[in-house]
């Protein structure tokens, strides 16, 4: 008899299968959400710079507060955090949407609402990665990280493209409502989900933060991919904060290009997260971290040096391919060596990697843009992107075996 996937090993737990439900009904309305306030930031200011400054608020409390997130993930059941943050979450998108509607909403409001959804989120991703195994086992952790990831992009692959044409056709406040609609599937599955007493974390942990980036730093297993994820996502902020501009500014594509670039990264990564979770086994992952790194930057540069729109959205579904199999790679090798007392800690220290480092990023790539335009900040990010990947290939030939296929 054949060996099932990972994937399907995951989707026999129930738990994991009504969360994995709720979330993916969320996700697409996020989605929505982002392209929509994009344009309406876009709409408002025509300034890269803003573009930018806007994904500082929102990302900057992820590399602030993640630390002090991943202790209350560590201290408190993630479950109830993570019933917390998506109600922030569906309570943001409906102040949102009565600001748009009501013709009310201004950019420094924009700006307030999204450093409230960072803080928000710089709780709600370490306790909800850190959930993923109470609702799984370690044994299928991989199928169900892979899994999470092929609904991310999927949501990611249609909810820009609806975005993009509910915005032209009906502007950007039904969007934001669509969202906070979308936000009682995820709390409804929450709801759901029976955590049986074994699961349930310890009342508290006994060492802090410095033991904890101590334990992650001394593990090349968990130490290199960190690093590698770190710089990825820093590579990732531009066409991410510049997209509007590559879409509109050098294409004349409007808000409809933008969903489709979008959509076509997210395609991409639905394809690459998909074969990763049709795996039998883990191994050789680390591999696929840095393959993918470097496959991200070649696709990258494509991205930068692209003459017609077509090609652009070509390379941007091989760069969503090859950026989430290097993420959800590493985010398996890292769960499946922490020990238990530190998952919430060491999960905060990747929710800064791959989402926190993204303000930086954002904030130079705004800046950059304005000085020289959109192509040149591309270009460079995608040398970095090809630098790091090669590295990590390089550096983790000296990682325990064990550590590189998790």
């Amino acid at each position: 008899m054949t060996e099932p996937s990972l994937a399907f090993r995951a989707l026999q737990h129930r738990n994991f299968r009504i969360f994995l439900g709720g979330l993916a009904v969320s996700l697409i309305g996020t989605w929505i959400q982002s392209v929509a306030l994009s344009w309406l930031l876009y709409r408002l200011t025509h300034s890269e710079f803003l573009q930018g400054i806007s994904s500082f608020c929102s990302h900057m409390p992820v590399l602030l507060l993640s630390p002090i997130a991943g202790l209350a993930a560590d201290r408190y059941p993630r479950h109830k955090i993570v019933l917390v943050t998506q109600t922030i979450f569906l309570c943001h998108a409906v102040l949102l949407a009565w600001l748009t509607l009501t013709h009310r909403v201004t950019v420094p409001q924009v700006l307030a609402l999204a450093a409230l959804l960072g803080c928000a989120n710089a709780f709600d991703i370490p306790a909800r990665q850190s959930l993923m195994i109470l609702l799984t086992s370690k044994e299928d952790l991989l199928g169900a990280i892979s899994l999470n990831s092929v609904a991310f992009n999927i949501a990611r692959t249609l909810g820009p493209s609806l975005g993009g044409v509910l915005v032209a056709a009906v502007g950007e406040g039904p969007c934001f409502v669509i969202n906070a609609v979308s936000f009682l599937a995820v709390l409804g599955s929450l709801w759901q989900l029976r955590l049986p007493p074994a699961a349930k974390l310890p009342e508290h942990a006994n060492e802090g933060l410095g033991a904890a980036v101590r334990y992650a730093w001394q593990r090349p297993g968990i130490r290199y991919p960190l690093l590698l994820c770190g710089i990825i996502t820093l590579t990732n902020a531009p066409p991410l904060v510049l997209g509007p501009f590559i879409a509109d500014g050098l294409f004349h594509q409007g808000a409809a290009g933008l969903g489709v670039l979008l959509a076509s990264f997210g395609l991409g990564a639905t394809l690459g997260v998909a074969r990763l979770a049709n795996k039998k086994s883990s191994t050789g992952l680390g591999r696929v971290a840095g393959q993918g790194a470097l496959i991200y930057g070649v696709a990258l540069g494509g991205y930068a040096i692209a003459p017609v729109f077509w090609m652009v959205v070509a390379a941007s579904f091989v760069a969503g391919y090859a950026y989430f199999r290097q993420n959800a790679s590493n985010n398996a090798l890292i769960q499946a060596v922490i020990e238990e007392k530190y998952r919430g800690r060491v999960m905060s220290f990747y929710t800064m990697m791959a989402v926190g480092m993204l303000p930086v990023g954002s904030f130079v790539a705004g800046w950059a843009a304005e000085q020289t335009g959109p192509r040149p900040v591309l270009v460079v990010s995608a040398l970095t992107a090809i630098c790091a990947g090669a590295a990590f290939l390089y550096y983790t030939r000296s990682m325990d075996p064990h550590e590189c296929n998790a």
